[in-house]
């Protein structure tokens, strides 16, 4: 799995985790559109995509630029990720 990467991704809106792989080579604002899907399909909860997510490294404090490919940045296996929103809908 050279294209991929496990990471878990801490959402404190739902005080969930999740153990997810992501492509190397997508771009930050694919990947976080991809997550906030994919946990709204696993929890039944549904995160508004339309909102503003922030994808942080929870041990650095790093804030990712959408503009980023995951393979330019610090996201590793085993790295532990932060999505935050600027205000979440929970429907």
């Amino acid at each position: 799995m050279e294209n991929k990467v496990l990471i878990k991704l801490l959402v404190p809106a739902l005080d969930r985790n999740f153990d997810l792989f992501i492509p190397v080579n997508e771009l930050i604002w694919k990947i976080n559109k991809l997550m906030v899907k994919s946990i709204s399909d696993l929890t039944g909860v549904g995160l508004d995509i339309k909102d503003t997510f922030f994808l942080i490294n929870k041990t650095s404090g790093t804030i990712y630029n959408n503009n980023d490919i995951v393979i330019e940045t610090d996201i590793r296996n085993g790295t532990e990720l932060v999505l935050l929103c600027d205000h979440t809908k929970i429907v």
